[in-house]
């Protein structure tokens, strides 16, 4: 194969199937991966709609499981036919960085390279949404599916899933049995696989909080107490929790969210929300002695954590998944409304 065919950014409400050269293997540490299902980030929609701006072209789609179709001659741990999950985030798993676990962050490539958003460097890694893709640190990167997991799940296990497992699963080791509140909003999958994480990681009371009726049906059936919420900036806490996760991506949101951590509590943020700049009541954070993170998840570490859920039962990607979708029609489905889209290869 001398060409694929790649779905391609070209501006906010416009993609393109282009036809590129093929990936190559380019070092014996190396693996092409054929995409099979593309779970749509709940970043994609944003910049699809043009609310979080991105400049293009670049290739599209980066929650992605597949099949390994060739490998270099240093891969030891993967052959041609296995499935694996593709983690979003380009990591070497061996420089100090990615040691640390903090794979976001690694220092073997240039900073935030990634699949399937604009590239920072010279280099393009190429989208979920295409034929084949190189997977350049196939070791270290790659993980393989287990039994009872679907190549679904699997795609959302990559990004998503694992984000919203890593907003409830420190906290909760600190303070087992914590209540838990969710404030749900344009972060749609994240806020819904807290709730998944949640139960699973032995949680207490779990409320979720949002203004559609949508996401709020589905957290009710994830097992989680509802409560319409419609945020402003004069809206106070209800009640305060010792663990909150900001989910919603919107500056009246965090601070309802702050408002509603309890003192001495965690409240940690999925996203820096559509804009550059947010206020944040530092004051009222001193006073309660609040901690509150934010950034981007560590994809390939959380993988590991998920997947053993994922593998045991105890967490079901798909329960989020709202529906599918094939490849074919994945430029035109980008900006519907749904939860969760999986785009499957037709």
């Amino acid at each position: 194969m001398t060409s694929i065919n790649q779905l391609t950014f070209i501006k906010p409400k416009q993609f393109e199937w282009h036809e590129v050269p093929a990936p190559t293997l380019q070092n014996a540490g190396e693996a092409i991966v054929r995409p099979l299902a593309v779970t749509r980030c709940d970043l994609d929609l944003y910049m699809a709609s043009g609310m979080y701006p991105m400049e293009g072209p670049f290739a599209f789609g980066h929650e992605i499981a597949g099949e390994v179709v060739e490998v270099g001659d240093g891969v030891k741990g993967f052959a041609p036919g296995d499935h694996v999950i593709v983690p979003f985030q380009i990591s070497c798993g061996s420089c100090d960085n990615c040691q640390r676990g903090w794979t976001n962050a690694c220092t073997s490539v240039e900073p935030f390279a990634a699949y399937g958003f604009a590239p920072r460097g010279e280099r393009k890694w190429g989208g979920g949404l295409s034929d084949l893709m190189n997977v350049p640190f196939a070791d270290a990167m790659l993980v393989k599916i287990p039994d009872g997991v679907s190549i679904t799940g699997a795609a959302a296990i990559s990004d998503n899933a694992g984000d919203g497992y890593r907003t409830v699963a420190e906290p909760l080791a600190q303070r087992p049995g914590a209540d838990i509140l969710i404030v749900g909003g344009l972060a749609q999958s994240v806020g819904l696989f807290a709730i998944q994480a949640a139960r699973t990681l032995g949680a207490g009371r779990i409320v979720y909080r949002d203004y559609d009726a949508g996401r709020l049906a589905k957290a009710k059936a994830l097992g989680a107490e509802v409560i319409e919420t419609q945020y402003s900036p004069d809206l106070r806490a209800a009640e305060e929790f010792p663990i909150v996760v900001e989910a919603a991506g919107l500056p009246d949101a965090l601070t309802f969210a702050i408002r509603s951590t309890e003192p001495c509590g965690t409240c940690s943020g999925v996203s820096a929300g559509m804009s550059n700049q947010a206020k944040v009541p530092l004051r009222s954070m001193y006073m309660k002695g609040i901690t509150y993170t934010v950034g981007r998840v560590h994809a390939r570490t959380e993988i590991d954590h998920i997947l053993d859920c994922a593998h045991c039962g105890t967490i079901n990607p798909d329960d989020v998944i709202t529906r599918s979708v094939p490849f074919s029609q994945a430029a035109d489905a980008m900006m519907d409304p749904d939860i969760k889209i999986v785009f499957e290869r037709d």
